[in-house]
């Protein structure tokens, strides 16, 4: 098989990637952008998601459909749950100062950690796939005139090409939000003024609430729909967390549309990167990036200057 079928399935996995690392990129934008608040626990969220996914799965019966229903359902509920009382219970304290709520998070992020180590234990969970049909991929060939080849290895599954059309419809879903809707004005509201916004009625502290659990509750949808690919385990929440700040920072801070363009470009040179090279050498290449960025446009790519 020629270069051009590999650079197709790196491609591939690529986007695959991308998918899910916006929809985790994008709640941490989100957090940061409404509430200044770095959240350093936002891969635990990630992982918390993968291991209730694991676990609701696992004990609903019938068709493998059923029980990935159910955990799309319930385990981005249950962790952005989490994540608005802890919310109530420490940054809320805290004041949400800056410098605070950093060591916070990290120590929220030990607690999500050792907490699913001593509930889940330390073995890596597999959850099946609702659908799993392979597919293979055609590729254009020019000997002879113009025609489709199947080559053999060339293909994908159907759950993987779902993963991308989920991810970019919960996008959808969350501009139209955004955009349109009386919440998506408050925490807009929000966003521009905490202040301001107090003062004309809005509860900003609830708004706080919400939105640092639709962070989490985006991370852990990421996780639900990614799990039947990879496996639960209550250490993955490593590589979420620093790819998402690298696309955080690269797309702007607080940019929803600058983090997912990011999300994109870093998942798919991660994906074919780490098809032809190594994945350490992908997480390298984003590093340099992320100072490259920060050296000839600190803002990011859409985010505003600060002034």
């Amino acid at each position: 098989m020629d270069l051009g079928p590999y650079l197709l399935l790196a491609t591939l996995e690529g986007a695959i990637t991308a998918a899910v690392l916006a929809l985790t990129a994008v709640g941490l934008s989100l957090v940061f952008g409404v509430m200044r608040v770095v959240n350093v626990a936002h891969g635990e969220f990630f992982m918390l998601g993968a291991v209730l996914s694991w676990f609701v799965a696992s004990h609903v019966g019938g068709h493998p459909a059923l029980g990935f229903v159910a955990a799309l359902l319930i385990a981005p509920a249950l962790a952005g749950l989490i994540a608005a009382a802890a919310d109530w219970l420490v940054l809320r304290r805290i004041d949400y100062d800056p410098e605070r709520t950093i060591v916070a998070t990290i120590g929220m992020l030990y607690i999500l950690q050792q907490g699913a180590l001593m509930t889940f234990g330390p073995d890596a969970r597999p959850v099946e796939p609702p659908f799993n049909q392979r597919l293979a991929l055609p590729w254009p060939s020019f000997e002879g005139g113009f025609h489709l080849t199947w080559p053999w290895g060339l293909g994908t599954t159907s759950y993987k090409l779902f993963i991308i059309v989920a991810a970019v419809s919960i996008l959808c879903i969350l501009w139209a939000i955004m955009a349109r809707s009386r919440i998506g004005l408050i925490m807009r509201a929000t966003q521009m003024d905490g202040e301001m916004a107090q003062a004309f009625g809005i509860p900003v502290e609830r708004v706080y609430a919400f939105v640092f659990g639709l962070g989490a509750a985006l991370a852990a949808l990421g996780a639900v729909l990614i799990v039947p690919v990879q496996q639960a385990h209550y250490l993955m929440g490593g590589d979420p967390l620093l790819l998402s700040f690298i696309v955080v920072i690269i797309g702007g801070l607080g940019s929803l549309p600058g983090t997912v363009i990011a999300a994109l470009l870093i998942g798919l040179s991660d994906g074919i990167v780490s098809v032809f090279f190594s994945p350490t050498l992908a997480k390298i290449i984003a590093t340099l990036l992320v100072a490259f960025v920060l050296i000839l446009r600190p803002q990011g790519l859409l985010g505003k200057r600060a002034t």
